[in-house]
């Protein structure tokens, strides 16, 4: 657990220092044991460009806490208010770790794509960094979902969606940001990475030419 936590952390300091997780926005979590089923989990609240491997708590398959600690006010940590989200995705897709950005671009593609349920990307060459993707011809279809402080129904969309498209590798959150995920934490790192790239991409290319620079 200390070892995930650690990576976690620094993987998120890492998204912080690009934009990708501003202040307390965000929140990444990874397996630690697929039976009973456990996940490391950004705890609720924590700024990001400073979260260290002690404010990455446990969870359990229902989303409670696996192993309660507090904080240096005697208080116990809660885990992100979207480890629902997290834990859909993991029964549902077979994660290993699951990333949740909250970039300028993802947040507007995902507003300016919404009526159309989702954003296509193809013929990029960044393509070939997702799993299973050998060409840059491949389209991945980023559907967006409508965001929702309920996260219990928010979770059954995600479990639906992975359901109907078990190739996704992730999907938008309306106004809110990206979702993805892979068979361990480089993974989810990578496509992060690659579809953060695109959706600055496919945003840059729809804000005029005085805001592309």
């Amino acid at each position: 657990m200390h070892q995930i936590a650690s990576e976690l952390a620094e993987i998120a300091r890492g998204f912080y220092s690009r934009g990708w997780a501003l202040g307390t926005s965000g929140n990444f979590s990874a397996v630690t044991s697929r039976d009973p089923l456990r996940l490391a989990i950004t705890a609720s609240g924590i700024d990001k460009g400073s979260v260290t491997a002690e404010q990455i708590v446990e969870i359990d398959e229902h989303g409670g806490v696996a192993q309660p600690d507090h904080t240096a006010t005697g208080q116990p940590r809660r885990p992100s208010a979207e480890a629902g989200l997290h834990l859909s995705v993991v029964r549902a897709g077979g994660a290993g770790a699951v990333f949740h950005t909250h970039s300028v671009w993802g947040t507007l593609v995902s507003e300016v794509y919404a009526t159309d349920g989702g954003v296509s990307l193809e013929g990029f060459e960044m393509l070939k960094g997702l799993r299973g993707v050998s060409t840059h011809r491949h389209r991945e279809r980023l559907t967006i979902l409508e965001n929702s402080q309920d996260y219990q129904a928010l979770s059954g969309a995600v479990a639906a969606l992975l359901q109907s498209d078990p190739h996704a590798h992730g999907f938008l959150l309306r106004r809110h940001g990206l979702y993805t995920w892979g068979q361990d934490l480089q993974e989810a790192k990578r496509h992060v990475e690659i579809l953060e790239f695109l959706l600055e991409v496919t945003g840059r290319t729809l804000a005029p030419a005085s805001l592309r620079e």
